[in-house]
């Protein structure tokens, strides 16, 4: 009885993903910072799985940054958004799938306005007839891009090459998962397993081979909240809030962190050489600090893509470490090499982390 009541409450936190024919959305950030992730979640969804994955180059920013600062007034968002459900209509999909989980958020919150305020809804359609002349559905699913990786994680298992496990070892890698807020915290039922259990990333690790690790800070923000990042002066408390999160998951010696959010996934990365040179520390007992890869990152290693296809080399910190626990074999002269085979060019060292 114990265990049906407990499968009772699970349902409660499933959500419909569809299966195939998905209106893919890029996130503007992500393209910048680790732009590999987004190539390599098509290849993935569309060469692997062979799925119907459309995206239209007239998409833009659905403004959430501009919009989360007050900067752009909710109404500009709302016609923004509704612009891309027309392309989405013109295309002829109605599964939409946003990269980045601030557009999953406000495609979300749109969504919920639009059922509760239909005169809201009326008149964002007027303002896009008027400004482009398109009219639109509402998307029948919508979910985001790592809840697609969630659905097919065992389909993933079966077509991998590499396993979340040590390979000197032979035990289960460590791994820390990051929630991105506007992924399970804005509206916990449009999220796998809603904001108390989010099982969208543990999903996949487990299903890799990796294990869990549970820690005190597991469900603090990261600190980006755009408003602590954008204002400089705020700056201190963006990267005051993963140094919480680090301090918190240090005892358990993670061997990689994983994060479903373009911001998690850059700060979490990125702030850790800014403490390494304020500070002289670093959260790992080698001095390289804890790599931090994107769910599709962590899927193409596991489909056996090759690290630097995918864009690792884009990470501050070196992920050299956690491809040998893995067993991934790669060349470290073709690390900052282009696709047209010439030098990218090879970041300053810092002082302090290990590159």
């Amino acid at each position: 009885m114990e265990t049906e009541g407990k499968k009772r409450v699970w349902e409660e936190y499933q959500k419909e993903i569809a299966d195939d024919h998905y209106f893919y959305v890029r996130s503007c950030i992500r393209q910048t910072f680790f732009p590999g992730s987004e190539t390599t979640f098509l290849k993935i969804l569309q060469n692997d799985l062979k799925k119907d994955v459309f995206e239209d180059a007239r998409h833009t920013t659905c403004t959430g940054i501009g919009y989360h600062t007050d900067i752009v007034p909710l109404e500009t968002t709302m016609t923004v958004i509704a612009r891309h459900f027309a392309l989405m209509t013109e295309a002829g999909y109605v599964n939409i799938i946003p990269s980045c989980v601030t557009s999953f958020g406000l495609y979300t919150e749109v969504l919920d306005t639009w059922r509760h305020f239909p005169e809201i809804e009326a008149k964002i359609r007027e303002y896009l007839w008027k400004a482009t002349k398109r009219e639109f559905k509402v998307p029948e699913n919508l979910v985001h891009t790592s809840d697609i990786i969630y659905k097919f994680r065992n389909r993933i298992k079966d077509l991998s090459k590499v396993s979340l496990i040590n390979k000197k070892t032979g035990l289960p890698l460590n791994v820390v998962e990051h929630i991105g807020c506007h992924y399970s915290k804005m509206f916990p039922q449009s999220g796998v397993g809603g904001a108390e259990f989010p099982a969208v990333l543990t999903g996949m690790i487990e299903a890799w081979g990796g294990t869990v690790i549970d820690y005190p800070e597991r469900r603090h923000c990261c600190g980006f909240g755009f408003r602590q990042y954008l204002v400089k002066a705020n700056r201190g408390y963006s990267v005051s809030n993963s140094k919480k999160k680090f301090e918190s998951m240090q005892p358990y010696q993670p061997d990689f962190m994983v994060a479903n959010c373009p911001g998690c996934s850059m700060f979490l990365d990125r702030w850790q050489y800014t403490i390494a040179e304020m500070e002289g520390i670093t959260y790992d007992s080698n001095g390289t600090g804890i790599p931090v890869l994107t769910y599709e990152e962590m899927a193409g290693l596991v489909m056996g893509y090759s690290p630097w296809d995918i864009g690792l080399q884009m990470h501050q910190v070196s992920v050299e470490p956690l491809l040998d626990k893995l067993g991934i074999e790669y060349k470290k002269e073709d690390k900052y090499l282009g696709s047209n085979g010439q030098n990218i060019g090879e970041p300053q060292k810092p002082m302090f982390l290990i590159v």
